[in-house]
């Protein structure tokens, strides 16, 4: 009976965690997973949205490669990719000045963290009034200095760079966010060890508390890349992907092709998703396993 007894405690010691998790693991399968495989599913055919599926094959990703605006898309994707991780040594570097211990440091935490928590509508909305070519602060400080006006949402040269300038004032609050929890969890003894080591400045940070920031990086390098390549809603307040199509990416011409009101060609638009979605699993791959080699080798 005592064998029983101890068998059964085992058993649920073993079993809690999954039955704690299993409600979490249901969602994600239901609204993540399945949902993957529906669209790939999609992909394969022509339809759209309501009547008869047509079956083409790979037919959708062949039109891609002839496609000059999913190139375009793409061309701004990758764009965005690199300029997006500006906001990680950002935040970084506002968490660390954030960090002290001065008078007004509240007040300056608090202007810092307000971008993240507004909707990124307003966050568009404010650059779109910024940039304006006519009353925008921008202009007007560029005419103050005697420079000519720059019509930064209605140049295709300027606009995919002035989206980005956008997207990372909320970016870099949120890695800040970040960091701020790491920096709040750096073991003070490691500091101390290193000031009487003479570790200053730059040493500090590269060798003693960047190393204890690794999760933390790690965690903004994802959300940060994902952040980038699923980009829609700046792109759609801003600019609705123009001038002329030059500020779309991806995620908003995906929704162009499948939802718009001259679109509703799912099949395509799912091709779309699972090329971007391919995209975003190279790189979340490669921050994974860099992960776990880091970790194997310590």
């Amino acid at each position: 009976m005592a064998s029983t007894s101890s068998t059964w405690r085992r058993n649920q010691q073993r079993l809690a965690p999954w039955l704690f998790l299993a409600p979490g693991i249901a969602m994600f399968l239901i609204y993540v997973i399945i949902p993957i495989f529906q669209s790939m599913a999609i992909s394969l055919y022509q339809w759209d949205g309501l009547g008869e599926k047509v079956w083409v094959g790979l037919g959708n990703y062949v039109e891609l490669f002839d496609d000059e605006a999913f190139y375009t898309s793409l061309k701004n994707n990758l764009i965005w990719l690199v300029l997006y991780l500006l906001a990680i040594p950002a935040g970084l570097f506002v968490a660390l000045f954030l960090n002290q211990t001065v008078r007004g440091i509240r007040i300056y935490k608090s202007l810092f963290f307000f971008p993240f928590v507004i909707s990124q509508v307003v966050v568009g909305l404010v650059f779109s009034w910024f940039y304006d070519p006519n009353n925008g602060l921008l202009n007007l400080g560029l005419m103050a200095l005697g420079f000519d006006p720059i019509p930064v949402l209605a140049d295709e040269k300027w606009v995919t760079y002035g989206i980005i300038a956008a997207g990372l004032w909320p970016q870099t609050a949120y890695c800040m966010i970040l960091y701020l929890t790491g920096l709040n969890a750096v073991d003070p003894e490691q500091i101390e060890a290193a000031r009487l080591d003479n570790a200053r400045g730059l040493r500090m940070l590269w060798y003693v508390v960047l190393p204890q920031l690794k999760p933390a990086t790690f965690i903004a390098m994802v959300v940060t890349v994902i952040g980038a390549l699923r980009s829609f809603d700046l792109i759609s307040i801003m600019t609705d992907g123009g001038p002329w199509g030059s500020s779309r990416v991806l995620a908003f011409y995906m929704y162009e092709q499948a939802f718009s009101e001259y679109g509703f060609r799912m099949g395509y638009g799912a091709a779309i998703a699972v090329v971007l979605f391919a995209i975003m699993m190279v790189y979340i791959s490669g921050f994974l396993w860099k992960m776990y080699r880091d970790e194997k080798g310590r």
